[in-house]
Formats: C-alpha cells, structure tokens, sequence
C-alpha cells in the first residue's frame, strides 16, 4: 500500500519590515524643501513637507512624525515658536498631537484619517539656520532642539545627522541583558525604559539630555572635556561646543536643587565637567562601571 504524500509545508510568514520613519520637513524656500525631502527620501524616510509654522503645527498633528527638520526662519510663527509649542504639547499630553489647530485629519471635510501612531518618546528636532549668531542657535538648543545645521549645509551631512539623533532617541539595550537602573541619591535613570526620575517625579528630559545624565552617571568622578562629551555621547568628532554647555545648563535645571550653584553636575575650570554622586542627596552609589576612560586634566574652559 503507497503512502500519500504530505503536502510540502507552507513557508513560514515572512516578517514584516518595520515602517520607515516619518520626516517632517518645515522649510518656507522651495528649493530647499525640495533637496532636503528628496535626500530624505532616498535614504529611506517618508516625509511631509510645511512651509511655514502654523502649518508645521497642524501636519506635526496629523502626521505624527519620528522627527522634525525646522528652519528657524519661518512666515507665520518662526522656528523657535513652533519648536517652543512642540514641546509645550508634548507636556500636556505626552505627543505632538496636540500642536496642531485643526484637529484630528487633514483638515479635509468629512470623517476624520486615521493618524499614524505617534512615536514613543520627546520628538526630536533638527534645526536648520542661516542665522550667524551663536545666541540664536543657543536658544534652539535651550527650547529643546536635539541638533542644528548651519545653511549652507550638505544634504547628506544633514541625513547622517538625523539618523544619529534617531537612532539615539530610539536607542535601547537588548532584551536578554537590559541594563540596570542608575542611582545616585535620589535620581534614578533607567537606560532600559530610557526615563528619569528625581525624588518620585518623572523628569521631562529629550533624547541627547537623557544620554548626557546617562553617560555622566556612568562615569562618575570623572571629569570630561567638552571635546569628550561631544564625541562620546553625540558621536561627533567636531562641532560648536557650546550645544554640549546649553545641555548641561538645561539638564542642571531639571536635575539640581539650585541649578545656579551646582552639586551634581560640577564644573572643573579650565577642565570640564564632572558627575559628583557623593555630593547630592542620598548615599551618592550609582549602579554601573565605568564605560570611557577618564578625560585629559586640561581642556578648554567650559
């Protein structure tokens, strides 16, 4: 008697790919808009184009993106303005849905569209100025901004750019070994769940000032040039150093008792920076070694 023959076994589902992240663009010159959405593009990311700032706003609510790309010269309501409302929002109610003015949509008649789920976490921003001043891009830095690009600019520095800031605002440990939670006093900073928390409350804190208390608390008693800390933590080799001092300022007024007089984030003159457990409030451990070697003894004054 001849066996029936099984049927071949079906290939198993292939597994989804993950969606491409999503780009808003916020640019008023087409020529602009048009290079930068385009490199953007081809590079992977679905993008949204708004060319002024109460538009920003309004496709920040309905698009949902992963990240925005700002010029700071806007019609309407100027970069700093919409990044400032961005963040108010994300506040209220945790997204940037509620930045916008029309609503759920696309501001269309009829039913609502459904929105794309808003990404986890502080939206990230980009700014792009022409402005020459210092003060001006210090000020993005202080409302939140992740990263700047100076016009002129290259298009692909700008994408390498944005998938660095992504890929650390989406950073996390793998599963099988997550990292322990950091404690120094009472603040806690978890690198698993990428959240911090100070005496009970949640610190509202973006994706580069987290990984600047996170490598701080991991290295601590050390003390790091600013060259150091914008290689190590925003894995630039050059740069503006003052985007490392408006982000120490920023994180000092969400980490210390009296940001004016610090006792956690310590200043070395003429040196740098140093995490200093032993003088905040509690017993002053922290939970991991240490993950840099220690900085030179002389750098540029802070």
């Amino acid at each position: 008697m001849s066996r029936a023959t099984p049927p071949p076994a079906s290939p198993p589902d292939p597994v989804p790919a993950a969606p491409p992240r999503r780009i808003l663009v916020v640019e008023d010159d087409p020529t602009v808009a048009e290079v930068v959405t385009g490199y953007l593009t081809r590079a992977g990311y679905t993008t949204e184009h708004a060319a002024d700032g109460w538009a920003a706003l309004d496709r920040a609510a309905a698009f949902r993106p992963h990240l925005v790309v700002l010029d700071l010269m806007l019609p309407g309501l100027d970069g700093l303005e919409v990044c400032r409302r961005l963040r108010r929002a994300e506040r209220a109610d945790g997204t940037a849905g509620a930045a916008g003015t029309g609503g759920a949509g696309d501001g269309s008649s009829g039913a609502p569209r459904a929105r794309p789920q808003a990404a986890p976490g502080p939206l990230p921003v980009v700014m792009l100025t022409a402005r020459g001043e210092a003060s001006d891009r210090i000020l993005g830095l202080e409302l939140g901004a992740d990263d700047y690009v100076t016009k002129p600019f290259s298009p692909r520095e700008l994408v390498l750019r944005i998938g660095s800031v992504l890929r650390r605002a989406e950073a996390a440990p793998p599963a099988a070994t997550p990292a322990p939670p950091l404690r120094a006093g009472d603040l806690t900073a978890d690198p698993a769940g990428r959240h911090a928390v100070r005496a009970g409350r949640p610190l509202s804190l973006t994706a580069r000032e987290f990984d600047l208390l996170l490598f701080l608390m991991r290295n601590p008693g050390r003390v790091f040039a600013r060259e150091d800390l914008l290689h190590q933590v925003w894995g630039w080799e050059f740069g503006d150093l003052s985007t490392v001092t408006v982000h120490v300022r920023r994180l000092r007024e969400k980490v210390e008792d009296d940001p004016a007089a610090p006792r956690l984030i310590v200043t070395v003159w003429g040196a740098g920076y140093r995490f200093d457990p032993a003088d905040g409030p509690g017993d002053g451990r922290t939970g991991a070694a240490p993950d840099a070697p220690p900085a030179p003894s002389e750098g540029p004054r802070p």
